[in-house]
């Protein structure tokens, strides 16, 4: 056993030449998991808002405002992540006459799959709620979207949480697809440091493993106790 070889490149696997300083964007050239957490903030915070344009946008009743959003959901939806990755990458430099950098090309993709399916969570969520509140935040003199975003919303996101979380964690395991394009993220920094080292394959790749399960885990174990607080305002609200 060559415990000793995941031990001493531990920190790699972290960080691997990450720099901190007081400059935004504060953090410089991201690597290991460092850039994996990275990854996941920012595609979950910017599928979080492309999934709920989405989600509202679908249950319209305007047609030209419905269709976009069901060509997106519906064909993100039924493309694999790793095409959409290849295909923005390779894509970019067609449209911009400029490559984009593989980093800022998997934030994006994130961002854009995983809306999709936000999108689905957003609709099926606001669905879920009795027809009854819609009619009674309009008799108040409220307007659809003023209904929306103060009645319906606040309820139906509460339902949300636990679908969310669980989406969010499927997406953090998904970075991993980065290191494809040569992103040194967790994965990546695995496959460097097995290659280099090439006697403890075993050893690197079951500390990868639990890198990635303790993210996970922290996600799950927030998405519990979200559950577990749900369910006592839904009994107090009885």
């Amino acid at each position: 056993m060559h415990w000793n070889i995941a031990l001493d490149n531990l920190d790699y696997f972290l960080y691997g030449t990450t720099t901190l300083d007081w400059q935004f964007p504060f953090i410089h050239n991201p690597e290991g998991m460092v850039a994996s957490v990275i990854l996941a903030f920012f595609g979950i915070f910017g599928a979080f808002w492309i999934g709920m344009a989405a989600g509202l946008m679908r249950m319209s009743k305007r047609w030209w405002v419905k269709i976009p959003a069901v060509c997106y959901i519906e064909v993100i939806r039924g493309m694999p992540l790793l095409l959409l990755i290849f295909w923005f990458y390779y894509l970019a430099p067609v449209i911009t006459g400029e490559t984009m950098p593989a980093f800022t090309t998997t934030m994006f993709c994130f961002m854009v799959f995983t809306g999709a399916y936000v999108g689905e969570i957003v609709r099926a969520g606001v669905k879920a709620l009795p027809r009854g509140q819609m009619e009674a935040a309009r008799s108040t003199g409220l307007s659809h979207a003023q209904a929306m975003k103060l009645v319906i919303l606040p309820q139906a996101l509460r339902n949300m949480i636990p679908s969310f979380v669980n989406q969010f964690v499927s997406l953090t395991k998904d970075t991993s697809l980065a290191a494809i394009l040569g992103v040194i993220e967790l994965t990546r920094t695995g496959i460097q440091v097995d290659n280099r080292e090439m006697v403890a394959s075993f050893e690197i790749w079951i500390t990868i493993a639990c890198l990635y399960f303790m993210i996970c885990y922290i996600l799950t174990s927030y998405s519990r106790r979200l559950e577990a607080q749900l369910s006592r305002y839904q009994a107090r609200d009885r």
